[in-house]
């Protein structure tokens, strides 16, 4: 993913979530981003091209002992 394509998703999520401190920053790898809410690493998110149609999959694991009682 390139700066401008970072860019592009990160204000996606921020007006998507309607959270300005989602934040994107590059990854291990050139098709990855992490994705961090404030300070916290919350997911992944890979670039993904498949016959000249791109698309974005965010991925979070949630830990059951994070989960509030109910």
């Amino acid at each position: 993913m390139n700066n401008d394509e970072i860019i592009r998703v990160q204000t996606y999520m921020r007006l998507k979530f309607q959270n300005d401190m989602v934040t994107l920053k590059r990854g291990a790898k050139d098709d990855m981003v992490e994705v961090y809410l404030e300070d916290e690493f919350i997911g992944t998110l890979f670039r993904d091209e498949d016959e000249g149609e791109v698309s974005y999959d965010f991925n979070m694991a949630i830990l059951e002992f994070d989960l509030p009682t109910v």
